[in-house]
């Protein structure tokens, strides 16, 4: 109609405008519901009996405050809040709106601007029947009802943006401070309400009568109540008359009329008070002489605040040091340095009265630190130290020095300091919708969620728009910016609304179950919505003391009702927004089998169990949409939501026998628990719960109600919905986890586990949640988690990838993991790009009573919150199974120290499982991480127990670009693995690691009959270092599964420390087509045995037969086996049963197995009974054994040009080795220094020396052997001549000298002691106070070899403790 009124306004006359005019405005009222003028006004009084019916078209508006049995709204019944200005306050057991009933609190273009409490009352024991399907003590909104709530539209929750300090007030003090050239009586005049300075003057009555009588004027016309503060400053009294002297004795003063030549003087007072006053007065002590007068005074101001006014007047002596003076020396007596004598030798130099003395020897070490004994030490007689007094007969020559008075000068001061019981906070955004009277909520910015912190706002006039003013200090640290590249500021959550529905509950917990864990009443109230609801808006709302610790009992409930926006006819969609949920007792949000919801603006704070919770895995499209939750704790209802406590005393629905495992089957309390992934988190945060923050969790099939809705996997291939710009911090277990499910059977013999329990589940994102589709990565953008105490996230499943992410203070800032064994989702891959990874940050939290892990840390070794054990390997990118994609990822702030192993690039600890050649690293910065400290492989000791699971023996990583080792196109692999080294690979000691190349695959062995046994494979190039293996699955297994990282090319044989299993199937794992390698496994005599071969296909789970192996007398026709047709070798004598094992069909980039399906052999095994351990070790070397070569060259260095950083490594190779042709021997010896090889012309031994911070080669010195057999003076005076910080590297050449004081050099370079020599031997030493890690020593009677990198420059690992 607007606009055609508008069109046609040129034919209307006046009185038709004005009627239209009247009609508009008629129709902008009817849009707040309590102008509809079909309204009765209803004012039902108080009568807890009163059982209140609205039906049948009756239309209520409720006027006043009331309290009711119950309210029932339903056949056209309605029920409006009148919004009159005046607080109503309606308190009832429920309302019930159902049938076509309505309630009405504002409207969406009419938001509701008083003040309204709708309290729900009731005990959890009353004899009331309860509601079937709403129970007690609820808002329901059945099939048919409406709910309109709409309150003040507020700003939700934003960020501080200035750091909030413990007990900072962020109030300004004032300070007023002169000195010469303001001479005479200085006047404040202060407001008593907020000690501002109002007016400031001065009057110099040493000068002029004149200002005498101005001073007597200024103060007379001072308002009464008014502070005034005054001080003399060097002289006022010269000219000072009577009228002045008057005015101050009428203020109050008892001093002023007494003022003389240079006096002193303060005054504070408030005008009209003088009984108020205080003064100080003192006389002129001359020159040299301090004197002050001091006065003081406190003032109380609002809301607890108080400041002090402080009035200085002072002549003030200032000091200073003489020269040093060194008259005697220590001969004769002793060092006599007596005042006197230097005062006579000195004249003008020293003061005749010194304030203090100080001596020190004449090289500068203060006499304190000397242990000698002083028969003089004074400032009015000298220093006088006696020979005859020390243990050695014979003191230092010492000097000393006088402190000595300046001439005395003037300074006024008037300071006025706030003490303030309140706090500034500065906002992220505009927070003018925040009224004094409002509580907030600042979330942690550490490792503890209960550093969360409440506060109440206060008027503050004064206030920018993006400032409040709050009562009270902050306990704890709170940030406020960004810190070293991450965003830590804190989020503020506005807890107060102008609409409040709260639960009224009992002092203390009584009559349940739930009082075994809490002993505070939990039996709130709760809203609940049933299907087929008619319209439901919710706005401007605050709930507390809602949700009760029984099942579907929630604050927020949408409950089974299906599609809920325009997809289920709902127009408007339904919503939730700008609402708090505070201080609840069973969850926040809860949405359970719908579909399509907004939840936006929402902040839950301080609840039990699942805060925004998901329940069945059926629900999908619903959005979360900038939502706060923190302080989430641990809740009865589900194994998901309890404790370690509740998952041991809850076993409901457990099977007989069952024995809780908490941190498997319990455990998981999240902010966000997420049932299905095709829902939305965007702008969210989670800051701080017991266990999580985002918790993506699988349903394999939907549960309770849902059941049936999908087919069972669904969910685990359901795409991610948006999940964009969200965060969590200060959470226990991590910030999000993408992993688990839930059990969806009943518990049984076979499962004793209670239904819901956590369980495994694999995600596999496809189109259409079918796994015949292609794949749709699960796309993590711009998400940042800090101070999580284990995980920043812990992401497994198939396509997850993570793009411009932040990850700063975490124990673990990612893993990402795909199947353990085999990726569920074969040719996927986790990929992370485009991020930044911090150890370390600047936000270092604070120390308290209650901290556990506090410690040092960081690059300066500074105290700082730590995430777990103070000794504890923080990673930034923890490296599993794989395969993985780092790429153009920065690390920041990764520094190890002696006795904590921290990195850049770690791997999972314990680890039984996989790991894939094919995780790659490229385009890596490192800033602030020492080269040491970029990965580590781990060592036997603390939170790496022994090191002795597979996964901790097989890691692996390929450096694509050289970004990491400076190797570009290098393998990174464990430095004792030999089944993947080379002669050619480089150790790097720091890292507990080898830098090689080559091609790498995996095989797996699946052993049965038995499946307990321990592996040990070796390399035929490497006999003397073999590989054992236990088995990633328990001994208790049906079958056992080994998974070693392979060379490609090359030959091995396969030992048990028992029979061989009688079945063996072997998995060609990251083969490509004609890839192969060679093994001999290790039967007993008399075995025989059937060979196939076959294609098993994981996703659909078919195996299909592809060929058989025939056995062959000649071993070299195993090369020429043919795809149906295979050959194998069984060599009796040393019981080797020898397979070429060749993939025949191609494979995709980031397959574990071909395209047709996974390769396999399978070998069925007849063993004689009574066999013993078919280990066949020594049958099978050294006869197998092959001389060891390089088939891939290793990568050259990057040139200095193309690091990133300062630091590198520098490429040591050393050897020292004999020999032969035919029978004539010969020696050689060399040091290869970044490719620059350095012969040994002589027998002896021979020191390169190489510069410790530029690793530049200073000098080699050969010494032979006949100067080792002697007094070896010259080679200890050439070690003793270099300066500290020297690289040392030795090698040897003829017969070594093995004994003698010469060996005592090795020591001094870090060799340990009584070290036992042979013949041969090279050393990488250092000469200093430490001992780096990567010091080595190696001595053979052949042959002896070191090749391995040096970190440049060398720093000093600090230690620990």
């Amino acid at each position: 109609m607007l606009p055609e009124i508008i069109h046609d306004r040129a034919k209307m006359k006046p009185v038709s405008i004005l009627f239209l005019l009247t009609i508009l405005l008629r129709a902008v009222k009817a849009d707040c519901p309590d102008e509809d003028e079909h309204l009765q006004q209803w004012i039902p009084g108080h009568n807890e009996a009163h059982r209140v019916r609205i039906g049948y078209d009756r239309k209520l508006l409720l006027t006043s405050s009331a309290t009711v049995h119950s309210i029932r709204i339903s056949d056209g019944g309605k029920l409006v809040i009148a919004d009159r200005g005046q607080p109503v306050v309606l308190r009832t057991r429920h309302i019930l709106i159902e049938k076509g009933g309505e309630l009405h609190i504002g409207s969406e273009e009419c938001p509701f601007k008083g003040n309204l409490s709708i309290i729900l009352y009731g005990r959890s024991d009353d004899p009331e029947v309860a509601h079937s399907y709403f129970g007690h003590k609820y808002i329901g909104v059945g099939t048919g009802g409406t709910l309109e709530i709409h309150g003040e539209k507020k700003l939700s929750w934003t960020f501080l943006n200035k750091t909030l300090h413990p007990g900072e007030t962020n109030e300004d003090s004032y300070h007023f401070e002169k000195s010469w050239g303001s001479r005479g009586v200085v006047v404040h005049v202060i407001d008593p309400e907020t000690g501002e300075v109002l007016h400031s003057d001065r009057f110099d009555t040493y000068k002029s009568k004149d200002e005498s009588r101005r001073l007597a004027q200024y103060v007379d016309v001072v308002e009464d109540g008014m502070i005034l503060a005054m001080a003399v400053n060097d002289e006022g009294s010269n000219n000072l008359e009577d009228l002045a002297r008057k005015a101050l004795l009428k203020l109050g003063s008892r001093q002023f009329h007494r003022l003389g030549f240079r006096h002193p003087w303060s005054f504070i007072t408030v005008k009209g008070d003088p009984f108020t006053s205080t003064e100080d007065h003192v006389a002129y002590q001359g020159t040299k002489a301090s004197t002050e007068a001091r006065s003081s005074k406190v003032f109380q101001s609002g809301y607890g605040e108080h400041f002090t006014v402080t009035a200085s007047s002072q002549w003030v002596q200032e000091v200073e040091w003489t020269e040093w003076f060194d008259r005697d020396d220590e001969r004769g007596s002793g060092d006599w340095e007596k005042l006197s004598d230097l005062q006579t030798a000195f004249p003008g130099k020293i003061c005749a009265s010194p304030l203090d003395i100080q001596a020190a020897t004449y090289s500068g070490v203060d006499s304190n630190l000397t242990d000698e004994v002083f028969y003089k030490n004074d400032k009015d007689y000298g220093f006088v130290c006696l020979n005859k007094d020390q243990p050695d007969g014979i003191c230092n020559n010492y000097k000393v020095r006088f402190l000595c008075g300046k001439l005395v000068r003037p300074q006024v001061t008037i300071t006025i300091e706030t003490h303030s019981n309140t706090t500034i906070l500065e906002l992220a955004e505009d927070g003018q919708t925040w009224k004094a009277g409002d509580t907030i909520v600042v979330t942690s910015t550490d490792y503890s969620m209960y550093q969360a912190e409440e506060f109440k706002i206060l008027p503050c006039p004064a206030c920018a728009s993006n400032q409040i003013k709050v009562e009270g200090k902050a306990k704890y640290l709170h940030i406020g910016e960004e810190v070293d590249g991450v965003d830590m500021r804190a989020e503020v959550g506005l807890l107060t609304r102008n609409i409040l529905i709260k639960g009224e509950m009992e002092a203390q917990c009584y009559g349940n179950d739930a009082c075994k864990f809490f002993d505070f009443d939990t039996f709130g109230g709760h809203l609940k919505v049933e299907h087929g609801f008619k319209a439901i808006h919710i706005d401007g709302m605050e709930m507390k003391h809602m949700g009760q610790q029984l099942m579907g009992h929630y604050p927020i409930h949408f409950h089974m009702n299906g599609d809920v926006d325009e997809k289920g006819g709902y127009d408007p969609p339904t919503y939730v927004k700008g609402i708090s949920i505070h201080h609840t007792f069973s969850r926040c949000v809860t949405v359970h089998g719908s579909n399509g919801l907004l939840v936006k603006d929402v902040v839950g704070y301080d609840s039990l169990g699942h805060c925004f919770f998901t329940e069945d895995g059926a629900e999908e499209r619903n959005t979360f949409d900038h939502c706060l939750g923190l302080l989430v704790k641990a809740g009865t209802l589900l194994p998901s939501d309890r404790d370690s406590k509740m998952c041991r005393v809850i076993t409901d629905g457990a099977f007989p026998g069952y024995v809780a495992k908490p941190r498997q089957d319990c455990s998981a309390t999240s902010t966000f628990w997420i049932a299905n992934p095709s829902n939305n988190l965007v702008n969210c945060a989670a800051a701080g719960s017991a266990e999580t923050g985002f918790w993506f969790i699988f349903h394999h099939v939907p549960t309770g109600p849902s059941e049936g809705l999908y087919s069972p996997g669904h969910t685990e291939h359901m795409p991610l919905g948006q999940f964009f710009n969200n965060r969590a911090h200060s959470n226990y277990r991590a910030g999000m986890i993408l992993d688990n499910g839930v059990k969806t059977t009943e518990a049984n013999a076979n499962d004793k586990r209670p239904f819901l329990s956590l369980i495994g589940a694999r995600y596999g994102p496809h189109k259409d949640a079918d796994p015949f589709k292609p794949r749709e990565p699960a796309i993590i953008k711009h998400f940042i988690a800090y101070k999580n105490q284990d995980h920043g996230a812990w992401l497994r499943g198939g396509d997850v990838w993570l793009d411009d992410c932040q990850f700063a203070d975490n124990g673990i800032g990612l893993t990402l993991a795909s199947g353990g064994t085999f990726p569920d989702d074969d040719g996927s891959k986790q990929e992370v790009k485009n991020s930044l990874f911090v150890g370390e940050s600047e936000n270092r939290g604070m120390e308290t009573p209650d901290n556990r892990i506090w410690g040092p840390g960081g690059p300066d070794l500074n105290g700082r919150m730590l995430p777990r054990g103070v000794d504890f390997p923080i990673r930034g990118m923890q490296i599993y199974d794989g395969p993985i994609n780092v790429q153009n990822c920065t690390f920041r702030k990764f520094i190890a120290l002696d006795g904590r192993h921290t990195s850049a690039f770690g791997f999972r600890l314990n680890n039984s499982w996989q790991s894939c050649p094919n995780n790659n690293v490229t385009d890596i910065t490192f800033e602030d991480v020492p080269i040491t400290s970029r990965v580590f492989f781990g060592e036997p000791g603390p939170w790496f127990n022994r090191m002795n699971m597979d996964g901790d023996k097989t890691t692996i990583f390929h450096d694509v670009d050289g970004s990491v080792s400076e190797y570009p196109g290098a393998f990174l692999v464990k430095d004792d693995n030999w089944l993947l080294r080379h002669p050619d690979c480089i150790d790097v000691p720091d890292w507990r690691a080898a830098i090689c190349s080559g091609r790498y695959a995996q095989i797996y062995i699946q052993a049965r009959n038995p499946a307990n046994l321990d592996m040990k494979m070796i390399k035929d190039e490497y006999p003397e270092h073999p590989l054992s293996l236990v088995g990633a699955l328990g001994k208790k297994n049906h079958y056992q599964q080994y998974q070693p990282v392979v060379t490609l090319q090359k030959g091995y044989t396969v030992h048990w420390d028992g029979a061989a299993p009688q079945e063996l199937t072997v998995w060609l794992i990251n083969y490509n087509r004609n890839d192969w390698i060679q093994v001999g496994f290790c039967y007993p005599k008399g075995t025989t045995f059937s060979i196939i071969s076959d294609i098993h296909n994981r996703l659909t789970k078919q195996t299909h037969k592809t060929g058989i192996f025939l056995q062959t007398s000649q071993k070299d026709k195993l090369a020429h086996g043919h795809p149906h047709r295979g050959y194998y070798y069984w060599e009796e004598d040393t019981g080797l049963l020898f397979l070429r094992l060749t993939a025949q069909n191609e494979k995709d980039e980031f397959a574990f197995c071909s395209v047709k399906g996974c390769e396999r052999i399978k070998i069925k095994a007849v063993i004689p009974k009574g066999s013993g351990p078919s280990d066949c070790t020594a049958q099978a070397y050294p006869r197998y054994a092959e001389m060891p070569i390089v088939d891939v060259p290793m990568p050259r260095k990057l040139s200095a040009s193309k690091l990133h950083t300062k630091e590198h490594f520098l490429e040591a190779r050393l050897e020292s080795y004999n020999t032969r042709f035919f029978h004539i021997k010969d020696d050689f010896a060399y040091a290869e220094v970044n490719g620059k090889k350095l012969y040994q012309p002589e027998d002896g031994v021979q020191l390169t020396v190489i510069d410790g911070q530029y690793g530049k080669v200073l000098d080699s010195k050969g010494f032979r052997n006949s100067i080792l057999l002697g007094i070896p003076a010259q080679i200890e005076n050439y070690v003793a001549s270099l300066k500290d910080e020297s690289i040392v590297i030795i090698t040897s050449k003829g017969h070594l000298v093995t004994k003698g004081p010469w060996t005592k050099i090795l020591e001094k370079l870090g060799a340990e002691k009584n070290v036992k020599l042979k013949d041969k031997l090279v050393f990488v030493g250092f000469k200093g106070s430490y001992k780096p890690d990567w010091v080595k020593l190696i001595t053979d009677d052949e042959a002896a070899k070191i090749h391995q990198v040096l970190p440049i420059p060398v720093v000093k690992k600090m230690k620990l403790r």
